[in-house]
Parts: structure tokens; sequence; C-alpha cells
């Protein structure tokens, strides 16, 4: 990260402030970070950033990313972006925990293959989680898995999406993939009537690990299904499984399918100005999908509205996953931690009704249910309890 004191016009520092300390003229309700760490191990090559946006409601909760950033400021901008989306996911969520997101900088693949990641990295990692003494929790991301927690666990007690072995919740893609297919069905609920996906054509971009089991449950209930990755290992997984579904080039052909509604599930930004425009063009009336942080910048949730799509906030429907890892914690039970899942589908449709009353896109009143819930329950804390330190 550039020096403060050495900043130019050629480094983006000064602005990457103003967003943690939310100080810019462009700061929004919601900008601001409480903490932001930089972790650096010289003995094992560990980079990493952990941005902890928000305790308002607990402890901050949120995976770890482990990719390969082309520079240490757009992995800070990363963890910025995800820690935020992390509180109000919680929030919606009805989680008491608060929002925070880590990125490793680096190759995800292992050391025996080239990459960077090792015991020895992953278990530095762990030791600066462990530094917060639990201000942040931290789980799986794209990048890691719950392997990789197991050995991060090896240096910290504030961890979570574990292997069964160890008493976790496994895979959290799992619930993820259940909680984005009640959202779609609830969109569908109020875009045709019925809470069902039969007979539409639907295209899924992205089959990895929320992806594929995203198209089991619209195989399931009768859709078709479009997809596309990047990977063919992952396009061959989806095709072993449900020989019937349709595999397209690339995310172009996708978007130009007929579809009824599209579900991104690979990375952020998926969702930027010349997207929006092919899917209405297209006749695509609902946006559905698995991936944090869709929308490429401000005001292409109102593109969005205006053009007729129906828009599911990415981070009210694919909270399944932290649903999922924040039940862990308390010592997992699946059904349990299902039964809050099938709740996406009722605060899906709370958005919609919400964004309709008061003439706004469904991603803004997402906002403000996701702020209000922070506002109300953090205000308690006004309230002393005997014994308790006053925070």
């Amino acid at each position: 990260m550039t020096d403060v004191h050495t900043a130019s016009a050629a480094h983006p520092a000064p602005g990457v402030l103003s967003r943690i300390f939310a100080t810019g003229p462009d700061a929004a309700p919601g900008d601001g970070h409480e903490q932001v760490v930089l972790c650096h191990d010289r003995s094992t090559g560990l980079k990493a950033v952990i941005a902890i946006h928000s305790t308002a409601l607990g402890p901050a909760l949120g995976g770890t990313r482990f990719h390969r950033y082309d520079t240490e400021e757009e992995a800070l901008e990363d963890a910025l972006r995800l820690s935020r989306g992390m509180s109000y996911k919680n929030a919606l969520a009805g989680l008491d925990l608060g929002g925070g997101k880590a990125v490793i900088i680096g190759d995800p693949a292992p050391s025996a293959e080239g990459g960077d990641k090792n015991e020895a990295l992953l278990r530095a990692y762990g030791r600066f989680v462990e530094s917060l003494a639990g201000r942040y929790v931290t789980a799986c991301d794209v990048g890691t898995y719950v392997q990789d927690m197991d050995v991060v666990a090896r240096e910290t007690r504030f961890v979570t999406g574990r292997s069964p072995e160890y008493g976790g919740a496994g895979d959290s893609s799992v619930l993820t993939a259940f909680g984005v297919f009640q959202g779609m069905r609830a969109s569908a609920q109020a875009r045709w009537g019925q809470p069902t996906l039969r007979g539409r054509r639907v295209g899924v971009a992205g089959v990895g690990k929320v992806g594929h089991y995203l198209v089991g449950h619209l195989v399931a209930d009768g859709a078709t299904v479009v997809v596309t990755d990047v990977s063919e290992a992952a396009v061959n997984r989806v095709r072993a499984a449900h020989p019937g579904v349709e595999v397209v080039a690339d995310t172009a052909a996708l978007l130009g399918a007929s579809l009824d509604v599209y579900a991104p599930c690979a990375l952020g930004g998926a969702l930027d100005d010349a997207t929006v425009g092919v899917l209405g063009t297209a006749g695509t009336v609902i946006v559905c999908g698995a991936a944090n942080n869709q929308l490429a910048h401000a005001g292409v949730e109102k593109d969005l509205a205006d053009r007729g799509i129906l828009y599911a906030p990415d981070y009210l429907v694919n909270s399944g996953g932290v649903i999922q890892v924040a039940d862990e914690i308390e010592g997992f039970n699946f059904d349990r931690a299902k039964n809050k899942a099938t709740k996406i589908f009722d605060t899906t449709l709370e958005i919609f009704t919400r964004a309709a009353a008061d003439g706004v896109p469904p991603a803004v009143a997402a906002d403000r249910l996701a702020e209000k819930r922070m506002r109300e329950v953090s205000a308690l804390r006004s309230i002393l309890l005997p014994g308790a330190r006053r925070s």
C-alpha cells in the first residue's frame, strides 16, 4: 500500500483512506470501516488484508478470499467492498454478527502445484486472526476451503466453516445455493404469481462452488437450465449430474440465450451498463444469483428497475452460507440452519414489497432495512448491564 506521506496522483492511497474513514465527498450511508489490518509475514510470504466494517451487531463474520490480485491496492479495495457487504448480509439474515472480510494475496493453488497456499502461510494468517481477539471471525470464501479453515484453526479460536470431523458445518456452498434458490422462488412469486421456476429458462453464469448446487435445485423444480463457466471441469461436472442442461461458450452467449432469469454466480461486478442493456433487450425479467457485489457501480440498480428487470439483492439471497457457518459458532445443526435459510424467501418478498411501497429499487430497500436493524440493535448498548463495561 502506498505510504500516505508519499502519495501522489499516480497512487490511489488517499482515495482508499477516505473510503476507510468515510471522509470523501462521495461517502454514502454505510461507508467507513472500524478497522483495517494489513498482515505481512516475511517467512511465509503471507500478505493479507483483514477489513472489519462494523461490529454494531456483534463480532465481524466474513470469509477469507485467496486470490491473485494484480496490485495490493486492488486487494485492499476488494476487502473493503466485501466487508461492507457482509455487514448488510448479516443484518438482513437476522444474525447477531457484524461484517468483516479478509483477502490473502497470491495464487490459491497448493504449493505442491506451483501455487502459494501451504500450511505455514495459513497458520501465519490464523495468528493474525487470533490477534484480533474475536473482533473478526473468519470462514471460507473464493479460493479457500473447509480443509484450509481446519489449518487456520490450529492457530486461532475465531474460525468457522470447518470440516464435519472437527465439528464444523462443512461446505457452506450447500446452503448458499439453497438460499439463492429461495430468493429466486420469491422473485418468481413477485413476477409471475407462483413460487416456482417450472417452465422458465434460467441461465447460470458460473457453476463452481455454489452454481452447481443451484443447478440441481433448478432442475428438480422443472426449470430449463443454461450454464457457462470458464472451467471445463466445472461444466463437465454439471453435465454428468444433469445431462439435460444446455451449455454455452461464454457469458455473452448466455446473456443472449432468451433467458427468463439470469443468475450470476461467479465473481462480482457482473451487472454493468452493457450487461443490463443486453438483458433488457433479450427480455430477461429477473436477476437473482450467488455472486457478491454484482452491481458494478451505483445507478445500475435503477437501470435494472427502469428496464422492468426485478433484481434480488445479492447479499440477501446469498446469505445461506453465512447462516450455515454462523450456526456452527454455537454448535452446528444442519436442520436448524436450513430452517433459517428458508426464511430468505420471506425476506426477499418483504424487500420487494417495501421497494414497491417506497418507489425505490429493491437494492435500496434492502440497504435501508439492513441499516435500520444495525441502528436499532446497536442502540441497545446504551442500556448498561450490571457488571458489564459500557461500550
